[in-house]
């Protein structure tokens, strides 16, 4: 089977450049970035799957979600605790066990991106470029940082260090004790981009992001130098559009390898300790990529569901009845994979060859983000703030 996949999923853009020419330029494609997809998602088919798989353990809500927006608010979970943020500076702190409300703080922040939660710190980042870390026992606040950007992934915590990628492409060391930044790696990006951030991957002696124009950077989290940076796929067509190839979709490393995609692109496999690439297959995707020793699970641009060779990238079986969708990266549970959908509604697939096992309605609004797996229990946070949590 042959991976070759090409794009037309809705998808927000970032325009780095002068106001005027923004405004001009976003008029050539104006359904990119609002909630109108000119292509109409699949119908399920409410016979073909059973509504079992799954049940629903407790349900809350955690203030206005996303507030209709395109972020990277997902839950975090430890300690017995489940912790949730909201696009208007609701931080929420949840029993796993039943949904009962531990502690809420109202920040007031336009939260965009988190939280991460290590030991006693939550660290969350917003759309004003504030990062923020907050006690994870009651949600006081320990300090506040301001970053240069927009933060649109999931801050990550490597000793004692926050790693932050913002929407500009520049990646932050800060010191997790009193948020002092520490280094900081910037990379200049290209006049139009995808409007996210791939989350920084721990590996090894370093962290592994992806990057705007299809490249992959693996940094010293002692000084932020670059241990290596190679491009997975090298921008290629005649306009600006065409030329987008962002590694939003979070890499994933198994062993000494990191696994990536890319928007407009390829999947790869590359080597963590010298940066060659090992192999590379035509897929467009920026939701994310799965992977178990035997396999990797990928959603492409136009929500096909993909598993493939984990040695060669070899395909494995395809799933095309969730196109359109706007389905998530699949997430790992057991032998089987779980996605989220534009309508709430959570698919249970199987590994082995693809299909359907069935589905269960989470939230009555649009499910964004990689559902989150902890300890058999499959959380999901949708865009409406409904927050669930389900076995």
């Amino acid at each position: 089977m042959k991976l070759k996949v090409r794009s037309g999923r809705r998808l927000g853009l970032v325009m780095l450049m002068a106001a005027p020419l923004l405004l001009t330029g976003c008029g050539m494609f104006s359904w990119l970035g609002s909630d109108k997809d000119p292509r109409p998602p699949t119908k399920l088919d409410k016979k073909a799957v059973p509504q079992t798989g799954l049940r629903v353990i407790w349900k809350t809500k955690i203030g206005k979600g996303s507030d209709k927006r395109s972020l990277a608010l997902v839950p975090a979970v430890g300690a017995g605790r489940v912790y949730a943020a909201d696009a208007r500076g609701r931080v929420m702190a949840l029993s796993t066990s039943d949904g009962r409300e531990v502690w809420r703080r109202d920040t007031k922040l336009p939260f965009s991106g988190g939280p991460e939660v290590a030991g006693e710190r939550l660290i969350i980042g917003s759309t004003n470029g504030d990062l923020v870390a907050l006690s994870s026992r009651d949600g006081t606040q320990r300090w506040r940082t301001q970053l240069g950007s927009e933060v649109l992934s999931v801050p990550r915590v490597v000793g004692d260090l926050v790693v932050v990628h913002t929407v500009d492409d520049n990646v932050y060391g800060i010191n997790i004790n009193d948020g002092s930044e520490r280094w900081r790696y910037v990379h200049p990006a290209p006049i139009l981009t995808l409007h996210g951030s791939s989350t920084p991957v721990p590996a090894g002696e370093g962290v592994v992001v992806g990057i705007s124009g299809g490249r992959l950077v693996y940094l010293d989290t002692e000084q932020g130098a670059p241990f290596w940076e190679v491009v997975v796929t090298r921008p290629s067509g005649r306009t600006e559009l065409d030329r987008i190839a962002d590694v939003d979709a979070d890499p994933v490393v198994v062993g000494e390898v990191v696994y990536v995609a890319s928007f407009n692109g390829d999947l790869a496999a590359v080597d963590l300790l010298t940066g060659t690439i090992l192999w590379r297959r035509e897929l467009s995707a920026h939701a994310g990529i799965a992977a178990t020793p035997e396999a990797l699970y990928i959603t492409d641009s136009d929500d096909n569901l993909w598993a493939a060779e984990i040695a060669d990238g070899a395909g494995r079986w395809k799933q095309d009845t969730l196109r359109y969708r706007r389905v998530t990266a699949p997430a790992v549970l057991g032998n089987r994979l779980v996605v989220g959908d534009l309508e709430g509604w959570l698919h249970l697939i199987d590994q082995n060859d693809g299909r359907l096992l069935g589905r269960v309605r989470a939230a009555k609004a649009p499910i964004n983000n990689t559902p989150v797996i902890a300890n058999g229990v499959v959380y999901v946070y949708a865009a409406d703030g409904t927050l669930a949590a389900l076995r």
